[in-house]
């Protein structure tokens, strides 16, 4: 196993819901962080698509990034051809079915995080060495992972198997070679040497950022510390309403003036043709757009220039519409508008939920930070001064879609930098004890027993703990024969949840101790079991070891997420 002695350099991926991207620094310069700024197929560009494209069969990978997007130019007959995989990221979300397609049968969305991240990861040796040769990357470079803030510690867990299968860390090494951290904190990090400086902030004030990508929009608030350290302050929060939510606002819209069936065919067999349509449709419009009607130009799609189209058999209405119009589809300032609209709500949802956590503990923030590709929308900067302009200063820092990133790799340099996190659950196990009058008749088992949740320690939702924070718990063997213990762990966000089976109170993750033998009943009491549960770290961590000898005992988990 590698010590923190052999590492050398720290990567910081970004792996995100529409674009992916990597920095990296040396140990003995951690100033230098050196961001990926060259793809094959595009350079100048600090990301790369998330999207991945496989052969026929759905085995192998045949291009990935900017080459599974690559598009023949207009005019050009359409064929159809297999479809590029995208979004899967979101499979991993507890809301999982918001903008995910159904993959095809043999894939395995695991796989393709798996298929996709070793691409990435091939990139990032080849960068890194040509920078320091001969760097071992099993043992002298840690791999810091971004993850949006409403990721559980399951999907963590997921993403960790994901990266071991990518031969981005070996598993033996897990520990001290694969750290992950939240977007949004990286981004806070990154923001650490303007706060002051630049944004004129002191020790004990706060700042919130909100990092708006391409699927998700992910917050934190946080607290300035001395020695430049971060504390959370609220609960973490996140949602899938990125920019991409606006395309598919364009493509549903594109839908009313061509035909459902349409565009459905271009999604199953032309993808990538409805794709170039849709950056046709981004870089003059979208990105473009303030929300100014004075400043605005109708968007026009000819589609003579996209002759291609018309062979997909454009039928009735539709086709009577587009014949008058000269096969000319308009966009109006209100129709495009009303494709940012939606999505800015839930943006400006997820900041107030922030800002009442804080309102309840008589706080206020100095600063909101805006960062991600999407936060570049002047629009969404305007409805966000708008709608609180009871804010000091709201701003957007110097190539915000390079934040999270940098800031991953700052944290892998060094983690200190954050003195602690808010949980996002409260975790306990189930105890099952005699019935009590007081107890609700619905929860009473057919023996007179009741399932009850007790928490793992003191600390609950919301409340702060260390990175270093840790939970034991006592365990015995009953009988010679007993080779294991199950524990079944389960989470809530309520604060006054007390039955399993109460809704609030889900099954999160299965461990199973196993038990050292033994050879008499005398020695039964003389075995304890110390279960050691960490919190505060990205990801949940347990561990468990004889209390007599020291000995470690196995411990293994299923995760509630197949």
């Amino acid at each position: 196993m590698s010590s923190s002695d052999d590492i050398r350099v720290v990567v910081g991926i970004d792996f995100g819901t529409t674009y992916s991207g990597f920095a990296f620094a040396h140990k003995s310069n951690p100033n230098d962080i050196i961001v990926q700024d060259y793809w094959k197929g595009r350079e100048g560009w600090y990301k790369t698509p998330t999207v991945i494209k496989y052969d026929d069969s759905y085995t192998n990978v045949i291009s990935w990034g900017f080459s599974a997007l690559a598009v023949k130019p207009r005019g050009r007959s359409l064929r159809p051809s297999s479809k590029p995989i995208e979004l899967f990221k979101l499979y991993l979300s507890e809301n999982e079915s918001s903008g995910t397609a159904p993959l095809p049968d043999a894939l395995n969305y695991k796989d393709v995080i798996k298929d996709y991240l070793k691409k990435l990861g091939e990139d990032i040796k080849r960068r890194v060495n040509t920078h320091w040769c001969r760097l071992d990357f099993n043992s002298q470079v840690i791999i810091v992972i971004t993850v949006p803030a409403e990721f559980d510690d399951n999907a963590i867990a997921i993403m960790s198997e994901c990266a071991i299968g990518a031969d981005l860390v070996k598993r033996e090494n897990i520990d001290k070679n694969l750290k992950f951290t939240t977007e949004p904190e990286a981004a806070a990090i990154d923001s650490i040497s303007l706060l002051r400086s630049e944004y004129h902030l002191n020790s004990g004030d706060l700042f919130m950022v909100v990092d708006c990508g391409g699927g998700t929009v992910d917050l934190t608030t946080r607290e300035l510390l001395d020695g430049d350290k971060l504390s959370e302050i609220t609960v973490r929060s996140g949602d899938n309403c990125g920019s991409c939510y606006v395309d598919q606002a364009f493509i549903e819209f594109l839908g009313s003036k061509i035909g459902r069936s349409t565009i459905d065919t271009l999604k199953e067999n032309h993808y990538v043709n409805l794709q170039y349509i849709v950056q046709d449709f981004c870089i003059p419009t979208k990105i473009l757009f303030t929300g100014q009607e004075g400043e605005f130009e109708n968007y026009y799609l000819n589609l003579e220039e996209y002759e291609p189209i018309k062979q997909l058999c454009i039928t009735g209405e539709e086709k009577e519409k587009l014949e008058a119009n000269e096969w000319m589809v308009e966009a109006k300032f209100e129709d495009i508008r009303n494709m940012f609209d939606p999505v800015i709500e839930r943006i400006l949802t997820l900041i107030r939920g922030q800002l009442n956590q804080l309102e309840r503990r008589g706080k206020k923030i100095s600063l909101m930070l805006l960062v991600g590709g999407f936060s570049e929308s002047v629009y969404l900067q305007d409805r966000i001064k708008k709608e609180f302009p009871e804010l000091p200063n709201i701003s957007v820092p110097k190539n915000p879609v390079t934040s999270v990133m940098k800031g991953a790799v700052k944290f892998g340099l060094s983690e200190k930098i954050v003195e602690d996190r808010v949980l996002n659950w409260t975790y306990g196990t189930c105890v099952v004890r005699k019935w009590h009058p007081t107890d609700p008749l619905s929860h009473k088992l057919p023996n007179g027993y009741v399932k009850v949740f007790e928490k793992f320690g003191e600390k609950g939702y919301g409340e702060s703990v260390k990175l270093n924070y840790k939970v034991v718990k006592h365990f015995k063997s009953f009988s010679l024969t007993q080779r294991k213990i199950n524990i079944d762990m389960y989470v809530t966000k309520s604060s006054d949840a007390k039955y399993i089976g109460d809704p609030e109170i889900k099954l999160f993750r299965k461990f199973q101790l196993e038990l050292p033998e033994l050879d008499s009943y005398e020695d039964i009491d003389d075995i304890t079991i110390l279960f050691i549960l960490k919190f505060g770290q990205m990801g949940m961590f347990a561990t468990a070891e004889n209390k007599n000898t020291g000995d470690e005992c196995n411990v293994t988990f299923k995760y509630e997420f197949d």
